[in-house]
């Protein structure tokens, strides 16, 4: 992290394929972002202000995956006038809802979905901003926790590394005292692989985590789907199970893609 100056460091807001939630996210800080925007010059956030102020800039947050030519140049010049980037959300750090396209023919949905598709300019995949530029943070999450999105920002003002966890939602429910929805209920649930920041939400409610905030740091898909394949859960299902908000994170991805070929080898067998 960047150590402060005497000026108030540029904070910009950068917005690509998404829905706008993990913007939300931070303008629903509400209090404690009036206290950011005394410490930081917001030099470029179209969500909140028209005000544009040129670059460089000291940090950089983006939200949204990359997913026409116009965005990776523009995802390009973000670097370059950045000294700090941060990936904010699922789609900027895992590929998001829209990089379920990565697993079909992009040119069959445009058919199916535009009168002209011609006009539309589109890349074949939807990727995660690391795919382009270099990142030196990627915040997870879809939305990302205002709790982790205010400490980054915080660790940035004051020159430190930001504490931001990466063990499984497993753990904060074992702290809570939540039980596992996987040995009560019979639930396939995502928690083991997960990474934390979500406040355990699902399981609380004895629902099954659905990796809203992808893979934490060191996810072992591979046992962790065993024991739904034991517990009967088919390979189809699997497959969509890994197939959410972060379907193009690399340990996501992987698992969804050996379900996918498990499926179809069980299809052709039945054939």
């Amino acid at each position: 992290m960047p150590v402060r100056t005497g000026r108030k460091p540029k904070l910009a807001v950068w917005k690509f394929a998404s829905c706008d939630g993990c913007q939300l996210t931070l303008l629903d800080c509400e209090d404690e972002l009036l206290a950011i925007a005394g410490e930081v010059e917001i030099a470029y956030f179209l969500e909140a202000s028209r005000a544009i102020v040129k670059g460089p800039y000291d940090l950089s947050v983006v939200e949204g995956s990359i997913s026409s030519p116009e965005q990776v140049e523009a995802i390009r010049k973000v670097r370059q006038q950045s000294k700090f980037l941060v990936a904010m959300g699922a789609c900027a750090s895992g590929g998001g809802i829209q990089s379920l396209r990565n697993f079909a023919d992009v040119k069959e949905y445009m058919q199916a979905v535009y009168p002209t598709p011609e006009y539309v300019r589109t890349l074949d995949k939807s990727l995660p901003m690391s795919a382009y530029v270099p990142v030196d943070l990627e915040l997870k999450g879809c939305s990302p926790s205002k709790a982790q999105l205010l400490e980054v920002i915080s660790a940035f003002l004051n020159g430190r590394r930001p504490n931001v966890p990466t063990h499984s939602v497993c753990v904060d429910c074992k702290r809570q005292g939540i039980a596992c929805v996987i040995v009560a209920l019979g639930l396939p649930c995502l928690g083991p692989v997960t990474q934390t920041g979500c406040g355990v939400l699902c399981p609380s409610h004895r629902r099954a985590c659905y990796g809203c905030f992808g893979p934490m740091e060191t996810p072992n898909t591979e046992s962790l789907g065993a024991w739904f394949t034991l517990m009967g859960v088919p390979s189809d299902s699997l497959m969509r199970l890994f197939r959410t908000f972060n379907a193009y994170a690399p340990a996501f991805k992987e698992a969804s893609e050996r379900y996918a070929s498990a499926e179809a080898t069980h299809s052709h067998d039945q054939g």
